[in-house]
């Protein structure tokens, strides 16, 4: 995988870095990944209880519906590096969807399904990596997650790109509705046992290391 470099923005003092702040959250679901302009009936990442220092914003989204690994950050010149196609970060998946899936499904997932993107133009995902699991015992039961008696599966999937709602978009295209999502991690970064609405924040460096981007200070 590359790795990228960022040089450290400079405050408005000459020669003084600004000190930029990197948190992880665990976002609930229903909740949207912003913190203004969003919909009256909606939390938004605002309403959490925590401390957030003024131009924190998240890196990249979850919709609404999807939980788990969310980024933030009052850095904005990270989000290029973190998000650019050339780069390939890995972002996995872990789905509840309708109806037991069969091998020959999950390798279609794999190879790469063409899906819907913007203004209806038909897009073939990149190979994927995506496997059988059983549902995680540290995982907390939810209402939008299927009856147990209902015939069901539970993926991974670790994609290299993230088109709006791809995981959906290819789920929905081999007919395995995603009913609970949840992002377990951005390259070595991970959710790990953080409960959802919680937030935990990183040091810069290990922050960077984990996302396999290289810091330069100037």
């Amino acid at each position: 995988m590359p790795t990228f470099s960022i040089a450290l923005l400079k405050s408005r003092n000459i020669g003084q870095p600004m000190s930029h702040r990197y948190f992880a959250l665990n976002k609930p679901f229903g909740m949207l990944s912003q913190f203004i302009g969003g919909h009256p009936k909606r939390s938004m990442l605002g309403d959490l209880a925590y401390p957030f220092p003024e131009g924190t914003h998240a890196l990249g989204r979850l919709d609404a519906t999807s939980e788990g690994l969310l980024l933030l950050t009052t850095n904005k010149a990270i989000t290029k590096l973190l998000f650019n196609p050339a780069a390939g970060h890995q972002r996995k998946y872990l789905v509840n969807v309708y109806r037991q899936v069969t091998d020959a499904t999950i390798a279609a997932l794999a190879s790469g399904i063409e899906i819907k993107v913007a203004d209806g133009a038909l897009y073939c995902t990149k190979s994927a990596a995506v496997t059988r699991c059983a549902r995680p015992g540290w995982l907390p039961r939810a209402s939008h997650e299927l009856r147990e008696d209902i015939a069901q599966d539970w993926l991974e999937l670790t994609l290299t790109e993230g088109k709006f709602r791809q995981v959906r978009k290819m789920l929905q295209a081999v007919r395995h509705p995603c009913h609970r999502l949840i992002r377990l991690s951005i390259d070595q970064l991970e959710l790990g046992d953080l409960a959802s609405g919680a937030v935990k924040e990183y040091e810069e460096a290990r922050f960077f290391n984990l996302l396999g981007l290289a810091l330069i200070s100037k």
